[in-house]
């Protein structure tokens, strides 16, 4: 009877493969919403891209780079765990990758105070991210200047002119004042945004601090 009811109770064994789904899917729940855009947290970001060649070079060098100091025992101990599973098969090897990008991307976030939900598929990158890694992989930056540039402009003129138009009303009614004003409001505001950004130190995931005084009409 003893014998029995100690073979009932013996716990089951959990293959490497299996623990390492549990792990990222415990990881998962540990994850808050996303509020900002990103490209380090998709599969054809720089961060993952960054991994896949550590990985198949056996050197955790290159990604340590992507994380703060005092997070770097960490990412060495799942780097070097990652190559130990790698070699237990195919499945294995494309879990223990995913597992390790995951981790990599939610440290690297955390170390910039970005939240991180998860990992996106390629190809889901905004086009003004995609062509500044572009003119930074060429080494040229007229052409990515041009185009932002453009859209800036385009953008001021617009508010601009809508502003102006409102304006020429704004007395005729409360209806054209208030248009007025939230046509004002919006010509400034976006103004405000465009100088703050452009004169302000470097951020990273939205985290550059917003103006120190915004208007509030």
């Amino acid at each position: 009877m003893k014998h029995r009811y100690q073979t009932f109770i013996r716990p089951r064994r959990f293959s490497i493969t299996t623990a390492i789904v549990v792990a990222c899917l415990f990881v998962g729940t540990l994850l808050v919403p996303k509020t900002t855009t990103a490209h380090c947290d998709t599969l054809d970001g720089p961060v993952v891209l960054t991994a896949k060649e550590a990985l198949e070079k056996g050197d955790v060098t290159p990604v340590l780079k992507w994380v703060k100091p005092e997070a770097e025992k960490e990412i060495r101990a799942a780097f070097k765990q990652t190559v130990a599973v790698r070699g237990q098969g195919a499945e294995a090897k494309e879990l223990a990758d995913r597992c390790f990008f995951e981790t990599l991307v939610r440290v690297h976030r955390a170390g910039e105070g970005a939240p991180f939900d998860g990992l996106k598929p390629a190809g889901e990158v905004e086009p003004p991210i995609a062509a500044a890694d572009q003119a930074l992989a060429a080494g040229k930056v007229d052409e990515l200047v041009g185009d932002v540039t453009k859209a800036v402009a385009d953008g001021i003129r617009q508010r601009f002119n809508k502003a102006l138009a409102a304006k020429k009303h704004a007395d005729h009614n409360i209806e054209a004042g208030r248009e007025y004003v939230e046509a004002y409001v919006d010509y400034v505001h976006y103004v405000e945004r465009l100088h703050t950004d452009a004169t302000a130190g470097s951020g990273h995931h939205g985290t550059a601090k917003p103006a120190a005084a915004e208007h509030h009409h």
